[in-house]
């Protein structure tokens, strides 16, 4: 059973509130935890990594799947009522961590293929999906519950507004797509914010200078009304921007994964 509102204000109670600084919002309804444990794609013999598990919503919604879940929460106020809330769950692991900080090799040990699912506060999710791609091959596939803004951002193509380093970063790793919007009214406590889910699935990385080429996006996009040739220059030649089939004159937003592949290639020959 997924939690109602009132069971989210039953199992806080008088002595616990969503903490602001954690980004603590609570989902608080069964047709959308049930939603995003569908759109996760796992069932019997797979294995989840929830992360902010919170008091438990979608850690039970995940669970009637059949799939094996390790909950991740930091909140050590709330952990104790979520070991109650799982207690009679047996697949279920509850693990008191940051998952910032944590060590995944150990957390992750014992298999090699996970999926990970999580509702991430604005906060930590940008940089948290990339030390993951970056660092976390066990991490096959992530459905994250992030800001709308931030969703967009980790599926974004190139030409578009919401386009950037973070974009070419997921892009260079895996596939991602936008696979459904979240309401504030289904957040206990209520966010000012809309929320989307993103479906992030790892695939082959192409050969090249990974440090290299997310150098050149770092360094482009820092500066990214200007056009590559002022952005980069003193870093990227004119005879290697022609050798990457790359225009100077073009923006940092214009070239999609191709081309910022061809002009690492160019740059590091």
């Amino acid at each position: 059973m997924t939690h109602s509102p009132a069971r989210i204000r039953e199992l806080l109670g008088a002595d616990l509130a969503p903490r602001r600084d954690l980004g603590q919002n609570f989902v608080a309804d069964p047709n959308t935890v049930r939603r995003i444990a569908a759109l996760a794609e796992v069932g019997h013999g797979d294995h989840v990594i929830e992360i902010g598990a919170g008091l438990g919503s979608l850690t039970l919604a995940l669970a009637e799947t059949g799939a094996a879940i390790t909950a991740v929460e930091v909140d050590r106020g709330i952990v104790p009522v979520l070991r109650d809330v799982v207690a009679e769950v047996p697949t279920v692991r509850v693990v008191e961590a940051d998952a910032t900080m944590v060590d995944w090799n150990e957390l992750l040990a014992g298999h090699d293929r996970w999926t990970l699912v999580a509702n991430l506060p604005y906060n930590i999710a940008t940089p948290l999906v990339a030390d993951l791609l970056d660092d976390v091959p066990q991490v096959a596939a992530m459905l994250v519950m992030v800001q709308k803004e931030v969703a967009q951002r980790f599926a974004a193509g190139p030409g578009s507004k919401q386009y950037g380093a973070v974009s070419v970063k997921v892009a260079y790793w895996a596939t991602a797509r936008l696979v459904g919007d979240v309401p504030p009214t289904v957040f206990v406590p209520r966010p000012n914010v809309d929320s989307a889910l993103v479906r992030i699935e790892r695939r082959d990385p192409p050969d090249v200078d990974r440090a290299r080429l997310f150098e050149l996006v770092r360094t482009a996009f820092g500066q990214r009304r200007k056009m590559l040739r002022r952005s980069l220059a003193g870093v990227v030649t004119s005879d290697q921007f022609a050798a990457a089939h790359v225009a100077p004159e073009a923006r940092p937003e214009s070239l999609g994964l191709a081309e910022w592949v061809a002009l690492t290639r160019a740059v590091t020959a």
